[in-house]
């Protein structure tokens, strides 16, 4: 093996060992059953665009920014993303003021709706009726919105809340990388300038949101802060920039942000390692990560597990891949026989449980980010 490595360095090879696993993949028929109960359930803003992105991930690896070179291809081979276009198309068109900024109501949120933007975006550039300039027009409407008219705290952070200036750990999942799509699909120096801001808003929300231990607060300034490390909060952080990344390295801009991309790895490992030191021995993470009094928590865990797959197959760091295949195991064991992820956070209180008989649409699309994660880490 040493002697192995020590060719291929020569070589110029990059040598990537995986960590040995101890997992037991989903079947497709529980997947498919996750998947049909999270197209039922979703209907905020925020839940549309992370389904989205995970059937992306999941069905179109190749159309995600983990699957290939930006932009995609302009043409797709029939039912391509048709699920992913059928849906945008739906959303579009529904716009009761087709001038409204917004791509759809975000319920006070300002972040939320961009998180359909990534969709949008496909769905425009890969539209056959090159007349039809309805998408393009929503997409610009969108990152309008974010950048001439959503407040800013001083320093230039855009605020995830529309009424006040207010910072969650959300909003990084939802905006940034689609702002940064938008610059790769761009390009020029306009587009350079995009992706630079989408990395400057992640650079601003931690500067105000993570704490000495590597751990992000939840919501900063304003009325109603939860400045507890929550489980999902760190991970939508996480995850955001690790979209963020990925777009910046498979765009033609890459090499004119190298620094930024380091920085980038940098900032989602601190919280990768911060939370899985208070991993529970059943590999279950607790909804405040570092709360001995909080309770167990699936979705935080799942989508945490997937940064944490990614991260691996992309750096060939494999130090936090027991954790995760521990987690796995954990998702597994919690996904019921019809298809749902139990033992969640309530997602719109943030600090109780789901109620009985409910579920959590952010933690059924988290299995299915965590499954495409896991798949595309095996296969590399």
């Amino acid at each position: 093996m040493v002697q192995y490595a020590a060719i291929a360095t020569l070589l110029g090879c990059t040598v990537v060992y995986a960590a040995p696993t101890s997992v037991t993949s989903f079947s497709d028929a529980a997947i498919t059953k996750v998947k049909s109960n999270l197209l039922q359930i979703a209907t905020h803003s925020w839940e549309i665009g992370t389904a989205m992105e995970a059937l992306t991930e999941l069905e179109w690896p190749s159309l995600s920014v983990f699957g290939g070179s930006l932009p995609p291809p302009v043409t797709l081979a029939p039912g391509t993303a048709s699920d992913i276009i059928s849906w945008t198309t739906k959303i579009v068109k529904a716009k009761p003021n087709p001038n409204a900024l917004p791509i759809i109501d975000g319920d006070g949120a300002v972040g939320d709706p961009a998180s359909i933007g990534v969709a949008v975006e496909l769905t425009n550039w890969t539209r056959a009726d090159r007349g039809d300039h309805e998408f393009s027009t929503a997409a610009g409407h969108q990152l309008t919105y974010l950048l001439d008219v959503a407040p800013r705290t001083s320093d230039g952070a855009i605020s995830h809340r529309s009424d006040q200036v207010q910072l969650w750990a959300d909003f990084v999942y939802m905006a940034p990388p689609f702002i940064a799509y938008f610059g790769a699909l761009k390009g020029g120096s306009g587009g350079l300038s995009l992706l630079q801001i989408a990395y400057q808003q992640c650079k601003l929300y931690r500067q105000h949101l993570r704490d000495p231990s590597g751990l992000w607060k939840h919501i900063v300034l304003g009325n109603g802060q939860d400045l507890h490390h929550w489980g999902t909060g760190n991970a939508w952080a996480a995850a955001g920039m690790l979209r963020v990344l990925q777009t910046i390295s498979h765009s033609k801009l890459s090499s004119k942000m190298k620094t930024e991309q380091a920085d980038l790895k940098s900032w989602i490992n601190e919280i990768v390692s911060a939370s899985w030191q208070y991993q529970h021995a059943n590999g279950t993470l607790f909804n405040y990560i570092d709360e001995s009094s909080s309770f167990a928590d699936t979705s935080s865990t799942a989508l945490l597990a997937a940064v944490t797959y990614r991260m691996a197959t992309l750096t060939g760091d494999t130090g936090h891949v027991s954790a995760s295949d521990k987690a796995y195991n954990l998702i597994k064991a919690s996904v019921d026989s019809n298809g749902w992820l139990r033992n969640t956070v309530d997602p719109e209180t943030f600090n109780t449980p789901s109620l009985a008989g409910s579920h959590s649409p952010e933690g059924q699309a988290f299995v299915l980010l965590l499954q495409a994660a896991y798949r595309d880490f095996k296969a590399s």
